[in-house]
């Protein structure tokens, strides 16, 4: 007898595979920077995405959507592609080359305590009593975290991979406002955007670095990260909002993604995990769990 999935299960199903493969990518990053530069496996990666998007869109049956741009469009993804792929992961990839995986990965995920306070001037939002409680454990989160277990030492270690850590929590704010008011196909701004991004990627890694040689570590490294760090798993993730019911019976899954990240960075970088770690992260998402609640009543 064949079991029938509704569409809900079907959804919960899509979800829970992209938030597994979303926890490995921290992980993924370390193991890839060993072998390339930040500079060579963004592009690596980026051109993996590119190559990727194609086929799901073909998978969707919306390869014209895919290449159906105007003009005032291809500037829009010209100036996001700038943001999002390029100086936010040119950014967080640095992080995690001058970090250990498990404080770049949760500085990262401070982005919705940045949008809380971006949208005050971007967006003339108002900061409600939830939202300054989101900011408040947000920071606090980040400063246990990056005190590497001496709490009461007000001495920041790596000071600077912390910066670009919570840095490009900025910049993923700044790509999401602007990125909302772009009413295309989600699936044609990533694929162009990741176009323009590759361009500016590419210019970089000519004057800052080299293109990148690979042996068959290295090569599957990056083909990992781009498989599922926006391609892959961003078609999951699509399929899961687009069978559920409501967002909020998924949305709040992604909450598990930086702690089970933890679990993969302990076990297969053998990274020993800080007690400040856990506790940290727990501050960041406490607040944004609670601005989420409170903030849709």
């Amino acid at each position: 007898m064949l079991i029938k999935f509704t569409s809900q299960k079907k959804s919960y199903f899509y979800a829970v595979s992209a938030v597994l493969l979303w926890s490995t990518v921290s992980t993924a990053f370390k193991i890839a920077l060993e072998f390339v530069d930040f500079l060579q496996l963004l592009l690596s990666a980026s051109a993996v995405t590119l190559v990727i998007l194609p086929v799901i869109a073909a998978l969707r049956h919306q390869t014209r959507v895919l290449f159906s741009i105007s003009g005032k469009q291809l500037i829009h993804s010209a100036l996001l592609g700038f943001l999002n792929p390029f100086l936010y992961y040119v950014i967080l990839l640095k992080a995690y080359s001058v970090l250990p995986a498990q404080l770049a990965q949760p500085l990262n995920y401070l982005w919705p305590v940045m949008l809380v306070l971006l949208s005050v001037p971007l967006l003339k939002q108002k900061l409600s009593r939830s939202s300054l409680f989101a900011v408040l454990m947000g920071f606090a989160g980040v400063y246990i975290i990056s005190t590497r277990g001496e709490v009461f030492n007000i001495d920041i270690q790596s000071p600077f991979g912390v910066f670009l850590a919570a840095g490009s929590s900025i910049i993923w704010a700044f790509f999401w406002i602007f990125n909302q008011k772009d009413e295309r196909n989600e699936l044609n701004k990533l694929f162009w955007n990741f176009v323009f991004g590759f361009v500016y990627i590419l210019i970089a890694t000519l004057l800052f670095s080299e293109l990148p040689v690979f042996n068959w570590k290295s090569l599957s490294a990056v083909v990992y990260v781009g498989l599922f760090e926006t391609g892959i798993t961003f078609y999951l993730w699509m399929r899961s909002l687009q069978l559920t019911e409501t967002n909020s019976k998924i949305s709040n899954l992604v909450f598990l993604s930086p702690f089970l990240a933890l679990i993969f960075i302990h076990f297969i970088l053998k990274e020993e995990i800080m007690f400040t770690t856990p506790i940290g992260l727990v501050f960041i998402i406490v607040g944004i769990f609670v601005q989420r609640v409170i903030g849709e009543k």
